[in-house]
């Protein structure tokens, strides 16, 4: 399996956050190649202001792992993370992250030098930004 796979794995979440009218951003997080922890944007579901993808899979890979110290973990998101997101990856020590879409509003992480942490952006990059294009095209509709 290699970083497309679970880039993929990240969308389908985000099209599951779509359906639920919530912002289109999946999270995957992985361990020896393999998935430990999933989640999507639930912000409006939770009505809590910090249910971004990327935070509730990272308390999900705590719990399993019955650690926070994630440094042997990759990141999997659909868009670049914002400034909360990327202090929550910065404090639990993930290695590496990988994003689909950059995010020149509220993304973070490409403004941080971090040299702790890998960063791959831009994979499955057009799927990514298609899907979040569509929903505020929607969301403008309506």
């Amino acid at each position: 399996m290699d970083d497309f796979y679970f880039m993929n794995e990240a969308i389908k979440l985000a099209k599951i956050a779509y359906d639920l009218d919530e912002v289109p951003v999946g999270c995957v997080i992985v361990k020896d190649n393999n998935i430990i922890s999933s989640s999507y944007n639930r912000k409006e579901i939770d009505g809590i202001a910090t249910s971004h993808a990327e935070i509730l899979a990272i308390n999900d890979a705590c719990k399993k792992l019955r650690t926070w110290h994630l440094d042997n973990c990759t990141l999997y998101t659909t868009i670049e993370p914002c400034m909360m997101c990327t202090g929550a990856i910065i404090q639990s020590r993930i290695g590496r992250v990988v994003y689909g879409a950059g995010n020149d509003s509220f993304g973070y992480l490409s403004k941080i030098n971090n040299n702790k942490i890998v960063v791959s952006d831009g994979i499955l990059k057009d799927e990514c930004l298609i899907l979040l294009s569509n929903f505020f095209k929607d969301k403008r509709r309506n």
